[in-house]
């Protein structure tokens, strides 16, 4: 989309290819940025696969804040200490370093010069360098609330102009392809493993083809639709850690799941992020009666405390009372198109920000864990790379700092192509070494059956792997997710495939794994809060 929410002309129904260099499931900021330095070698043949019909239509869309950059008299040290604090004292340093080195300098290579990005600035021409919670000073690239907007229209448009990129979408990846998993010779069983592309449905077809790849990178974004309420865009179902795990990669940090304290609540639209520079700007949170709580749960901080404990407060003043939802007051906090991201949202839901108070509720907006990586997007499966929120690659710890989130997304996804770029010992099989996908099924799944099992993970994953933790309740969600797994699993090799069945596939193992992470880490830290825990951070 553009940045009047109009479809722009990348939008494409060309077939995915049977054989590529690179094949990438996902194009928000960190796919579209590993296909964008990628193109720059014209002999590669890149391919990037959308399961929606508008391959905007993804997390990075969304993101309302901003990006990183270098402030003004700021330097690569400040914005570890920050990132290491907000932490909770679980980042790998070493990345952490090569973000904050890094970091800045793609911003200004690939975003403001490349791209030119028309990021927001001041009346003399300088760039408006926002400061946002655990920041020590102000150094936030933005387009008003509509920073991700802007990103992602100049990438998909950027990557329509390269002839080695063939954008694809309305295609679903269902399974990564790997050797000796899906290998013809039995004797394969005897080599290393690794990934060589993947198996894609087109959803128009509702036929699955093979693609083979040199290599392969996951940028399927998040999994905040494994939960009642999220921020995350309806893909974001945990596709691509359900896919990595089943082909044998390393998955770590799951149980830290960051929730967004304010999301729209109001019965049929969608969970759409209010940005907390409201809250900044003056909004204050309140009960449905129309009374301020936080100072009670957060003294000193009121309702500027940071985003975990904010959070908590707000479900444990829903728990406690049975509110449906609180309010979030901007009546004369904010100017009429200062936040128009924000507007749009409640206008569309039949809220007038600047004549009532918004209906709020706490959200699952970012996974700080995923597919472990290293410093080059690799993960631990040859062949196969992640990037963006399905990787883990140590720099958000517990618990994510602000603007990090897309940062990390254009550094890991230029690290990944480039490493590929390097790299000579990476060659797809030939064709007839690997299977064809063979069909479960002739009969269609129903679509009721399939919406009703995804809303019984999102209830287990809300009440009992939510925002606040307990080993009781954990260990019983652990049991019903099980269940649920198992028979979705039974149900899904007897259906044929479509998107919706693939997806609540995808969302029930994600949710299986995330409350095991959450049930076998008995301590408190960050974004994982157990109220049974013995020395809770």
């Amino acid at each position: 989309m553009d940045m009047n929410g109009e479809p722009t002309e990348t939008s494409t129904s060309s077939p995915v290819p049977e054989e590529v260099d690179v094949l990438i499931l996902g194009c928000g900021i960190a796919g579209a940025t590993a296909a964008l330095v990628l193109s720059d070698r014209a002999s590669l043949r890149i391919a990037v696969v959308s399961h929606q019909a508008d391959p905007s239509e993804c997390a990075t869309r969304y993101a309302q804040g901003g990006i990183v950059a270098r402030g003004v008299g700021d330097s690569a040290q400040s914005l570890a200490a920050d990132i290491h604090g907000a932490a909770a004292g679980l980042a790998l340093m070493s990345a952490v370093a090569k973000l904050c080195e890094v970091g800045p300098q793609r911003v200004h290579e690939l975003l403001v010069e490349r791209l030119r990005v028309p990021f927001t600035r001041t009346a003399t021409g300088d760039f408006d360098l926002a400061q946002e919670g655990g920041h020590s000073r102000p150094r936030i690239l933005h387009e008003r609330d509509q920073t991700g907007l802007a990103i992602e229209s100049r990438l998909l448009a950027e990557l329509a102009r390269c002839p080695n990129v063939t954008l694809v979408d309305s295609h679903t990846a269902v399974d990564l392809v790997t050797v000796p998993h899906h290998a013809r010779d039995i004797l394969s069983v005897y080599r290393p493993a690794r990934c060589c592309g993947a198996y894609i449905l087109d959803q128009k077809a509702r036929a699955v083809s093979r693609v083979l790849a040199r290599a392969t990178i996951l940028a399927t974004g998040g999994m905040g639709q494994i939960f009642r309420h999220t921020t995350n865009p309806h893909g974001a179902r945990g596709d691509g850690y359900a896919m990595a795990h089943r082909a044998g990669a390393n998955l770590v940090n799951m149980e830290y799941i960051q929730f967004h304290p304010t999301s729209l609540a109001v019965p049929g639209a969608r969970n759409a992020l209010i940005t907390e520079a409201l809250r900044g700007a003056g909004a204050r949170l309140l009960t449905p009666r129309g009374e301020a709580f936080m100072q009670a749960y957060a003294p000193g901080w009121g309702d500027l405390a940071p985003r975990d404990i904010t959070a908590r407060a707000m479900h444990g003043e829903m728990l406690e009372h049975g509110y449906p939802y609180l309010l979030l007051d901007a009546r004369g906090a904010v100017q009429t198109g200062a936040f128009p991201s924000v507007e749009s949202a409640c206008r569309d839901a039949g809220v007038d920000p600047f004549q009532e108070p918004i209906p709020v509720v706490p959200a699952a907006h970012y996974a700080c864990g995923g597919v472990l990586v290293d410093d080059a997007g690799r993960t631990t499966l040859p062949g196969l790379y992640a990037v963006g929120e399905v990787s883990c690659t140590g720099v958000h710890g517990a618990n994510r700092l602000a603007s990090t989130s897309l940062l990390e997304g254009l550094v890991w996804g230029a690290a990944a192509a480039e490493d590929i770029v390097r790299r000579a010992d990476l060659r797809p099989p030939e064709t007839t070494a690997v299977r064809e996908w063979e069909s479960a099924g002739d009969d269609a799944a129903d679509p009721v059956l399939v919406q009703r099992d995804l809303e019984s993970v999102q209830n287990t994953m809300w009440h009992y792997v939510g925002l606040s933790r307990r080993g009781d309740r954990l260990a019983r969600a652990a049991d019903d997710l099980d269940h649920l797994w198992r028979g979705i699993s039974s149900f899904y090799r007897t259906r044929k495939l479509d998107d919706g069945l693939i997806g609540l596939r995808n969302a029930a193992q994600c949710a299986w794994l995330t409350c095991l992470a959450a049930l076998r880490n008995r301590s408190s830290r960050g974004a994982h809060w157990r109220e049974d825990a013995s020395s809770p951070r």
